[in-house]
């Protein structure tokens, strides 16, 4: 089992940068596929980005394409989530979540662990 810790968030204008963390308590960090998730107000909780076990591959919506990037490191048992050229359209609640079956596609039902969210507000 692992547990998942957000960080990072936070108010920023349109078309500058965020970086979110997500610690990682437990055991065996390095088995488990890692991604993210955001939610908006009134709406469903929408894939942003995975990365593979290893960080050697990774998948992203195609809203986040060419801005955001995943990286993990291993040794530090973290995930992180660089957003850049941010739109106000990213504006959500940002949560990382965790799978030990190397899924890293967009369901929702295959990430078995989540962390708690942290808050991204995008000004126009």
């Amino acid at each position: 089992q692992v547990q998942l810790v957000n960080s990072g968030g936070g108010l920023v204008q349109a078309g500058g940068s965020l970086r979110l963390s997500c610690a990682a308590s437990g055991r065996a960090f390095a088995s488990y596929a890692l991604g993210w998730f955001r939610q908006a107000p009134g709406k469903e909780r929408e894939f942003v980005a995975a990365v593979s076990r290893s960080g050697g591959s990774s998948y992203y919506a195609d809203s986040v394409t060419g801005r955001f990037t995943i990286s993990r490191d291993n040794a530090k048992n973290t995930v992180y989530l660089q957003m850049n050229s941010l739109k106000p359209e990213d504006t959500a609640g940002y949560y990382c979540a965790a799978n030990s079956a190397h899924y890293i596609g967009a369901s929702n039902l295959a990430w078995s662990y989540w962390g708690q969210g942290t808050q991204v507000t995008v000004s126009s």
